[in-house]
């Protein structure tokens, strides 16, 4: 047995023969941080499985030696490689097969898996007889290339569903979500959760010992791939997705669901075949190749500020709800938080939506406490000199903001940073009497704060670079992705979504009914319409924004925002453009025989893609990728869809300029051609 590997040269692996017979094989990409399946790792895993499968050990554990984690999935810059030279279906052919000569090795094979072990790193662990999991909290184990556009196409979806019974296993394949480990224990994806320093140990006795799944899991991986199971299960699930991701949007789920209700029941070399060829048609559609750019553009934002903030403490001024939701983020996310305002009141009850954050996202009880003790009530201010990070949350006025920054600045430490999370107002404006404009930045969250995954730093000239970095690293530590902008009204993502809202509020103000409106842009993929989305942030701040940003876009407020009445101002009032009951509108009925404008989508979208691109031409974010990724995680602008930037160089930027123009001969000037639609940027390939 030992010299059985004689003769090859491993870059990526590395082989251990215990003395009781027993291989342990672990994973250690050559000159990569994080594991992740390179064709070359492959190629070199199925040599050594060949050589294992002619003299066969007593057992193989499979491990990773990267103490960062496991296996992320497979090299996703590869896979972009291989989509344009049209050699994904080679890619994929070589990871199912290098996976089942290891599901094929007459051994107990057994996987043991510590922190993160997502897409084909779940996937070869399926290729194994056993799985074993460390209970460390940084466990988590999925397979999320629904999100990607494709489905697991290395085995995965071919082994789960008998593996776990198909209900479990397509819903965690549809969703994309992950599992701790005892998740995964309790639905039968692992057999066993242990401490880390014992998960060698019991991955070896796993093997010496086997272990024997219940009946009930092994009847329901069965029973619930039969021919009439997949025939009633199939059309259930379909309905289901239909409900999130429209088929014309989102092609993969429903590929899964057709694939698997197709060749579920044929043996594991034909449900490799249709998995294969299904996963190669998505990987070539327009919706995977935006999905997977979104991926980098992620990676790019969370690698903007590297690790190094100097934050522990934070300050909040403005307990109304964007104040109290960033203080209570803040804590959540481990910083020692003080939040202050003017009256105890309006600091009680952000407190109390606080307690209701934590409930909802700290799942372990006796934590709760040590998280709710790191946000602390204080009303005089007293955190404001030992705070490292101040940020200022008060009503969008400038001259109040002005006031407040005269009164705390003078009492901060010296390396502390004063942040502003103003949705509109040039900082130029607010920096007045400042004394230390190098430390001062705009720190703009999102509503709903726990939902919304972007935050913009917004610049002035006279902020220091480091500033941006150490703001960049803070919002990586609270799982917020940062996008640089400048400090022009608006920034980016409000400058971008107000004409888009506004031509809404012109168009429902002509007479057209609400939700058919809002039934145009959710049909070209945006997460809600513009008059739904009006009442969620609410007339009153939409209008404030509207007469903020009107005047530089060269645009008018109509009366629907101009004149709010009290108690009408959207959701949080119960009435606004719709009335609302729970939580969600009530949408008044559009006559059936009532025809929407030909022309309305374009009169939503196309002032949208006019900004964005008049942004780009003023520099207002350095990059058209930038934007993009400012775009979709701001506003939700359809990620299928690769952004605006992406989205006017696949569908030709000469067309929707063509568009534009035939708009504003139609309705007047507010659709007139904005600077930068003759940019190269424009016209460069869609990714």
């Amino acid at each position: 047995m030992a010299a059985n590997f004689d003769g090859l040269r491993f870059s990526h692996w590395q082989t251990e023969l215990r003395s009781d017979g027993i291989v342990v094989l672990s994973f250690d990409r050559q000159g990569a941080s994080v594991n992740a399946f390179s064709q070359d790792a492959l190629i070199e895993l199925s040599d050594l499985l060949e050589r294992l499968a002619i003299d066969p050990p007593k057992g193989l554990v499979l491990r990773s030696a990267k103490s960062s984690g496991f296996i992320a999935g497979a090299d996703l810059k590869e896979f972009q490689e291989f989509d344009r030279r049209g050699t994904v279906s080679d890619a994929i052919r070589r990871g199912q097969s290098v996976f089942q000569k290891l599901a094929e090795l007459p051994c107990p094979t057994v996987s043991a898996i510590h922190g993160f072990c997502m897409g084909g790193g779940t996937e070869i662990s399926l290729a194994c007889r056993y799985r074993v999991a460390s209970s460390d909290a940084s466990t988590r184990i999925g397979l999320p290339e629904v999100k990607l556009g494709i489905f697991p196409g290395w085995g995965g979806s071919a082994r789960l569903p008998r593996l776990i019974g198909s209900p479990k296993a397509m819903d965690m394949m549809l969703t994309g979500r992950t599992l701790s480990a005892s998740a995964a224990r309790a639905m039968g994806l692992v057999d066993k959760v242990v401490e880390p320093a014992i998960l060698l140990d019991t991955a070896i006795g796993l093997l010496q010992n086997g272990v024997q799944r219940p009946f009930q899991q092994r009847f329901l991986g069965w029973i619930s791939n039969t021919w009439i199971a997949r025939r009633i299960l199939a059309p259930q699930m379909t309905k289901q997705v239909a409900r999130k991701a429209p088929r014309a949007h989102y092609p993969a789920p429903y590929a899964l669901i057709n694939t698997w209700q197709q060749s579920g029941g044929k043996g594991i070399q034909g449900r490799l075949d249709a998995e294969r060829k299904a996963v190669v048609k998505l990987a070539s559609t327009p919706t995977a190749r935006n999905l997977v750019r979104i991926f980098f553009l992620t990676e790019r934002l969370k690698g903007l500020g590297g690790k190094d903030h100097g934050i522990q403490r934070v300050h909040v001024v403005g307990a109304g709800v964007m104040g109290g939701d960033i203080a209570a983020w803040s804590a959540y996310k481990g910083f020692e938080v003080t939040l202050q305002d003017r009256e105890q009141r309006f600091i009680d009850g952000a407190m109390s939506r606080a307690q209701e954050l934590f409930a909802k996202r700290v799942k372990d009880e006796a934590k709760r406490p040590a998280v709710a003790a790191r946000l602390k009530s204080d009303l005089a201010g007293d955190g404001v000199p030992e705070a490292d990070l101040v940020i200022e949350a008060i009503i969008e006025n400038p001259e109040a903001k002005r006031d407040l920054y005269q009164s705390v600045e003078p009492r901060l430490k010296p390396d502390a940073l004063l942040t502003t999370n103003t949705s509109s107002i040039p900082l130029t404006e607010l920096r007045e009497h400042i004394q230390r404009p190098a430390q001062f930045a705009g720190l703009h969250y999102f509503n709903p704060v726990a939902l919304m995954p972007l935050v913009e730093i917004i610049r002035h000239d006279a902020m220091a670079p480091e500033t941006e970095k150490r703001l960049a690293a803070f919002c990586k530590a609270i799982d917020k992705l940062p996008v640089p902008v400048a400090g022009t009204p608006g920034f980016l993502v409000n400058r971008v979504l107000f004409p888009y809202m506004l031509e809404a509020a012109n168009a429902y103000a002509e007479g057209i009914p609400g939700p058919v409106i809002d039934k145009a842009a959710v049909k070209f993929g945006m997460p809600m319409g513009p008059i739904e989305l009006i009442d969620t942030v609410g007339l009153d701040v939409a209008a404030g924004v509207g007469m903020e940003l009107a005047p530089f876009l060269g645009l008018t407020v109509p009366a629907a925002l101009g004149n709010v009445e009290a108690g009408k101002r959207g959701k949080k009032d119960g009435q606004g453009l719709y009335k609302w009951e729970n939580g969600k509108p009530v949408k008044p009925e559009v006559p059936q025989d009532y025809k929407a404008p030909e022309d309305l989508e374009d009169r939503l979208i196309l002032p949208l893609l006019n900004e964005a691109v008049a942004c780009l031409y003023d520099g207002v974010v350095s990059d058209g990728d930038l934007l993009d990724a400012g775009v979709i995680f701001g506003t939700g602008f359809a990620p299928f869809r690769g952004g605006p930037i992406q989205y006017i160089r696949s569908t030709g930027a000469d067309t929707l300029l063509a568009r534009l123009k035939a708009l504003q001969a139609r309705h007047g000037d507010r659709f007139a051609p904005r600077p930068g639609w003759d940019s190269e940027a424009l016209r460069q390939p869609a990714a």
